[in-house]
């Protein structure tokens, strides 16, 4: 089953796919200037990848899960997938891999960290 992972952030929407359920390649990540534009620009790829479903990063077991979710659907929405939305734990996702980037010009702003957490997180869903 082809699954794209989703870091969902702020600036930068994480990417990540995998074909087959074992390896896992992260994708360039979507610059987000706003909701509609980053919903036409993850379709984009969702339709380019051949998505069958959708892994999305949440902070499950906190304060904020419930408010997460609820702004992960309302995204997902936008974007207008039609096939299955899973959720997985993101927790510590983006330090991991920060320290995965160690010695790499970890300061440059150009998505690699949260396509590399979307990465993570689509491993860990893969592993459960």
């Amino acid at each position: 089953m082809k699954i794209i992972a989703i870091d969902l952030g702020l600036k930068r929407i994480g990417l990540a796919y995998s074909a087959d359920g074992n390896i896992v390649t992260p994708l360039p990540a979507v610059e987000r200037k706003n909701r509609n534009q980053a919903s036409h620009d993850v379709r984009a790829v969702l339709e380019e990848w051949g998505a069958e479903a959708v892994v999305v990063g949440i902070p499950m077991g906190g304060s904020s899960e419930e408010e997460m979710r609820r702004r992960v659907a309302h995204f997902m929405n936008l974007v207008g997938f039609g096939g299955p939305v899973y959720y997985q734990d993101e927790s510590d996702s983006s330090l991991e891999a920060e320290a995965l980037m160690k010695g790499e010009i970890r300061h440059k702003k150009d998505g690699r960290i949260d396509s590399l957490s979307a990465k993570i997180i689509l491993e860990r869903y893969l592993a459960s």
